[in-house]
Parts: structure tokens; sequence; C-alpha cells
């Protein structure tokens, strides 16, 4: 039986194209991408071995080999640390976190400076995409679209299930791909977890989700752009920075910043004055 580890190779094997390496494509290829063997060339292992490590038949290898895997496969930076990440795991090396859930409390020195970020909406996030804390302008800006709704708010959830997503998000199918690349990125890190297993499952019925799933892409975005379709402000431009917190790493603080004058004039006036103090314009998650 397969493993996670064989699938991620065998599926970023399947997305590359023969011409770009100088391989003859066309012809009578069975599958998409490059062969068995043609990926053993490049990294320098036999095709017996490549085969048992995509059938899961092996799951120990070395270091020197995940990095010649890495290099023939062209990963980028957060694939080659998830393709580590999975080879640990299947050794069962204890690097991850073996019976551990995320921390899911929010410091109160970030509880203020989301409040103290004033006019731009800005959440911290957990590993799957839990609203875990958030500002007044956060919760202004969103919680007509329904991004709020339920006692566990979540992102991701949000992006694959609520029918305001589509509308919100001008460019759906790149906020989907990377929300369905972080996750699987998480998943890795916190396996052990029933939690990651019961999203996955119950994200898995929407298609356009289990498509990206099955697809083994990882990512891990810092800064990007995005365009929205708010029901009551109209068009927004915005600007996205996402910071890893240092005490709980897998909690980020996501920060929309205005990318145009009118989105900049739509934030200002969402944030008003917040003149109730910090506990009423910053809402935390109630873990239970």
């Amino acid at each position: 039986m397969a493993s996670e580890l064989g699938d991620f190779l065998r599926s970023h094997r399947e997305r590359l194209s023969p011409e770009d390496f100088g391989f003859r494509g066309g012809g009578r290829r069975r599958t998409p991408g490059l062969r068995r063997e043609e990926v053993a060339t490049l990294a320098g292992i036999s095709i017996e071995y490549l085969i048992r490590l995509e059938q899961g038949r092996d799951t120990s290898p070395s270091q020197p080999v995940l990095h010649s895997l890495a290099a023939a496969l062209r990963l980028d930076d957060a694939e080659r640390k998830h393709l580590v990440m999975l080879a640990m795991r299947e050794q069962d090396s204890g690097v991850c976190r073996a019976g551990a859930r995320p921390i899911e409390t929010v410091a109160p020195s970030v509880t203020l400076l989301l409040q103290r970020l004033g006019p731009s909406p800005a959440v911290v996030l957990g590993p799957y995409g839990d609203l875990l804390a958030w500002n007044g302008t956060w919760t202004r800006l969103l919680a007509p679209v329904g991004l709020l709704d339920g006692p566990r708010p979540n992102l991701v959830r949000f992006v694959f299930t609520h029918p305001s997503a589509r509308t919100l998000y001008a460019d759906w199918d790149a906020v989907a791909d990377a929300h369905a690349a972080q996750l699987r990125a998480a998943a890795a890190s916190w396996h052990l977890d029933q939690r990651v297993h019961d999203l996955v499952a119950e994200l898995s019925a929407e298609p356009e989700f289990a498509r990206r799933w099955s697809a083994h892409q990882v990512g891990d975005e810092k800064r990007g752009a995005t365009r929205l379709q708010h029901p009551t402000l109209g068009p927004l431009a915005v600007r996205f920075e996402i910071l890893l917190l240092a005490d709980h790493f897998d909690q980020r603080l996501l920060v929309w910043l205005p990318d145009d004058a009118p989105t900049d004039a739509a934030f200002t006036g969402l944030a008003g004055n917040d003149t109730d103090g910090p506990a009423a314009s910053v809402t935390r998650l109630r873990v239970v």
C-alpha cells in the first residue's frame, strides 16, 4: 500500500513535463509527466528503489536521497520541507509532536497588537485555518459575508463550503489553491491530531477541495495580493502579510492592507474609533 510519502513523490513526478528535462514527450507514455526511470536517472538512484518508495515498501530514504529527489523533482522550499517532514514521520523519528495539538490560546501581547493595528483587518490563524482572535475591523468587514458564523470560524472551511466565498474572492481559484496547500503542509506536522483528519474528511466531500488535496501541493504563503467583491463596500484591492508568531510558530498573524485609495478609505471607515477599548475591539475564539 502506498504511503503519503510515495503519493507525494508520484504526484510531483507526474506534474513535470518531459520536454523541460530534455526527454522526448508524447509517444506511448501511459501516465503524464516523467517516467520513473527518468526521475531515477536525474536523482542518481535505481529505478527499483524509486518504485519501492512510491509504493510505500521503503519509507526510510536517507537525507542525501531526499535532497537528490527534491532536486530531480524541482521542488520549491515549502515542498522540500514537506518531503523531509513526511520522511521523518514515516521513520517515527519523534520530531512530529507526538500526541500534541496546536496551541489555541493567543498571547495577551498579540491581542493588543491586533487592536493597535487599527484600520487594517487582522486575524490570528491556527495551522488548520481556525480563527483564534481578530480585531474589530476584521469583524465589520467579514461578518456580513458569513466568515464568522458558527462557534468555531475556519477560513479553509469558509473558502470551500460557504456560498459567499466565490463571490467575495474575485480570484477564488488562486485563494483555494493556497488554502489547500497550507492545510496539506499543516496536516503533515500535526498528523496525530484527529481534528485535522476530521477537517480533511469533511472538506473532501467538496470536489474542488478533493481535487486539490489529491495533487499533494504544499505551500506557505507569506505575502501577496487579492481582490474582493464585498456585498456592501464593493470592489476592494488588498495586499496581505502573514507573520509567524514567535511563541507558537504554527499561529499566523494575517493582516490585510489596502492596495488602492478606495480600499484605504473603506478600511478606515470600518475601523471607527474603537472607543470601548481593546477588549471590545478584539474577539477571541472560545476554546472548549
